[in-house]
């Protein structure tokens, strides 16, 4: 009988050279959308004022929201998650298909980074909330189908710990990432489909003014790029160990 022989996993190449200038290019993109919102986007009307008040030089008949500065973050983060939760199944389910390590080690990664994002648009968004309806917490659509995608996130991780055999492990990992796929448009439309939502549809009631619009594509670019380069860092690290593991069980 042949010897079994072991494969050694690639790590390298071009996208890990790019992945660190990716992420300082991401943060810097991130920073100067910071100062946009802060400094250059206007705030948005809120409650109307007993009388109109002179704010520096514009007449102001409205409080100005300056808790909106909040969504230029929340948006952004929360679109890179459903980014990332797309290559995470993408990627769960070229190893159902195909059975190679290599794609279970990108799906791992993307849910990690998808998980990452997941937690960050959690975050603002009870911030917003928190400002804007004066609680940390409320069952809205939006918020509820948001909770369920991370539990099914986290719940990803716990299984892929509880799981000894490296096969059965990406099988269901690669199984639980098509689920919280599936959640994603749920996520998206559900303030479309429940139109008593109280979660603003900024995209279809034109909401966006130019000044917001480039703040949130400012910001976006950069997220974007941050998640990239997050994700390429960990995959060459992760691959890393697989090459290691691999060569110490060809000595042994």
């Amino acid at each position: 009988m042949a010897k079994k022989t072991t494969r050694v996993p690639e790590a390298g190449g071009w996208p890990d050279a790019v992945a660190v200038p990716a992420l300082i290019a991401g943060a810097v993109l991130t920073t100067v959308g910071f100062l946009m919102a802060f400094l250059w986007a206007a705030p948005v009307n809120g409650a109307a004022l007993s009388a109109p008040e002179l704010v520096g030089d514009v007449m102001v008949t409205h409080q100005q929201l300056i808790s909106q500065k909040i969504f230029y973050f929340h948006m952004p983060v929360a679109i890179v998650s459903f980014v990332a939760l797309a290559f995470g199944a993408y990627y769960g389910i070229r190893f159902l298909m195909t059975r190679e390590q290599r794609f279970d080690t990108c799906s791992r990664v993307a849910m990690e980074i998808a998980l990452l994002f997941v937690v960050l648009t959690m975050i603002t968004g009870d911030l917003w909330t928190r400002f804007e309806w004066g609680v940390w917490w409320t069952w809205e659509p939006r918020l509820t189908t948001y909770l369920i995608l991370m539990l099914i996130a986290i719940a990803y991780f716990v299984l892929r710990n509880a799981v000894d055999d490296p096969e059965r492990r990406a099988t269901y990992a690669g199984v639980v990432s098509v689920i919280a796929l599936v959640d994603v448009p749920v996520c998206f439309m559900i303030t479309r489909l429940i139109p008593s939502s109280i979660h603003p549809v900024v995209a279809r009631e034109g909401g966006m003014s130019p000044d917001m619009a480039a703040t949130v594509f400012v910001v976006l670019a950069g997220m974007m790029l941050v998640g990239y380069g997050l994700y390429r860092l960990r995959f060459r690290e992760a691959r890393l160990g697989e090459r290691l593991q691999a060569l110490k069980d060809m000595l042994e």
